[in-house]
């Protein structure tokens, strides 16, 4: 399955786009092996952080794109269809295109990878008049 920002936009709550997501991987399984240096190069790269950018940018800096999720500490732009070696090695364009990355914070990255939504945020909770004074 290929997974696109035209479709994960469909979906309206965060719970879905982690649904959309999620890749239920398992802690401790490496993606690269012995050739890890390999994607840290691409992620060094002027190509993926310009790339990266224009994620953000585009994310306006939210969770999964999700308005009022705002991410307080770094961004993860994450690859919605993992990477494999052959397409950092046949430098695939997808890798940069937009429409094939999110922006996420690191817990919900996880979250994503290892199928764990305890990792997630929790939703707002909206507030009401007198809804911390019990005896009103």
């Amino acid at each position: 399955m290929i997974r696109t920002y035209s479709e994960l936009i469909s979906y309206k709550t965060f719970i879905d786009r982690y649904n959309y997501l999620k890749l239920v991987g398992q802690v401790g399984i490496e993606t690269f092996g012995f050739d890890r240096y390999i994607n840290q190069i691409l992620y060094r790269s002027r190509k993926w952080r310009d790339a990266r950018r224009e994620v953000i940018i585009r994310d306006d800096g939210c969770d999964l794109g999700i308005d009022g999720y705002n991410i307080g500490d770094r961004i993860i732009v994450h690859h919605m269809n993992p990477l494999t070696l052959e397409d950092i090695e046949d430098e695939n364009p997808d890798i940069f295109n937009p429409e094939f990355l999110i922006s996420t914070s690191f817990r919900t990255h996880n979250a994503i990878h290892y199928g764990d939504a305890t990792l997630l945020p929790k939703e707002p909770i909206e507030r009401k008049p007198y809804d911390t004074c019990p005896w009103k």
